[in-house]
């Protein structure tokens, strides 16, 4: 029987682990569940999944330093490092694919700020923890915003706000071992104060989604990209604009993988896990 563990953070409520641990169970997986940063003898699994470490984003040197040890990691060491910093934005627009325009701010640089509304969020970040949206009358606001993320040694990332995420929401494409699994609508979340985004109102802003082609072209466009082969898992999320639709961000550290929406997204999961565990 295949050995594996699953790499999460202290304390994690990981509402996918469940439905996954269970499906493991059903592939005749053998399944730990473990802190990242645990003393774990990690050279004792077939494989190490990495799932909720949902707290490297204050510590990401440190996370990417154990990840590197790591004998055998999904998804890969270099996956996890490119996409855990959103500058991978700009590499992957210059590489021809169509993103949320992105304008980087890195600690001691001034902000140069887009027209309209606009996001402020660090460049190393998880969810919507540290992220506001500020009007455009909000130019101070949104300029102490980026001075606390500096202050903190944190980059930011300046965006505008794409006003389709309040008619249509985020669209988040699932993609389990090379294949479309499910989607997503994501509601927007920014449109609360930080304090109002518990766990209830971000469930209630989920729903299924039947995933437009061209929503799903396009991030299939995307991970055909050679540096993401043989991804255990990914999470690509896209919002709507005038020119299409476009990368707002993508997931491959830790994403939420929204197992409990899809009965057989778990025992998708659980079949790479397995395949990856014996190779």
């Amino acid at each position: 029987m295949s050995r594996v563990a699953v790499a999460t953070s202290t304390n994690a409520e990981d509402p996918d682990a469940p439905h996954l641990f269970a499906a493991l169970a059903r592939a005749g997986v053998s399944v730990d569940l473990v802190a990242w940063d645990a003393p774990a003898n990690w050279d004792n699994y077939d494989l190490v999944v990495v799932r909720s470490t949902w707290d490297y984003v204050a510590r990401r040197d440190e996370f990417l330093d154990w990840a590197r040890r790591v004998r055998r990691l999904a998804n890969p060491f270099p996956v996890l490092e490119y996409s855990s910093d959103k500058h991978y934005l700009g590499d992957l627009a210059a590489r021809g694919h169509r993103i949320v325009p992105s304008t980087f701010c890195d600690v001691g640089d001034v902000p140069r700020w887009p027209d309209g509304d606009v996001v402020v969020k660090p460049t190393v970040g998880a969810g919507s923890a540290d992220a506001a949206r500020y009007r455009e009358d909000e130019r101070e606001a949104a300029t102490a915003h980026v001075a606390r993320l500096h202050d903190a040694g944190r980059d930011a990332l300046l965006q505008p706000y794409v006003a389709s995420v309040d008619e249509r929401g985020e669209r988040a494409v699932v993609v389990i071992d090379g294949n479309f699994s499910h989607a997503m609508t994501k509601d927007a979340m920014l449109n609360v104060d930080a304090a109002a985004r518990t766990t209830d109102f971000r469930h209630r802003q989920l729903r299924r989604a039947e995933v437009e082609p061209d929503a799903l072209e396009a991030a299939i466009a995307l991970l055909d990209d050679e540096r993401f082969a043989d991804l255990l898992y990914a999470r690509v999320d896209l919002v709507a604009t005038e020119a299409g639709w476009a990368l707002l961000e993508l997931e491959l550290v830790e994403p939420m993988l929204f197992l409990t929406y899809d009965e057989a997204a778990a025992d998708r999961l659980a079949a790479g896990i397995a395949r990856r565990a014996r190779d």
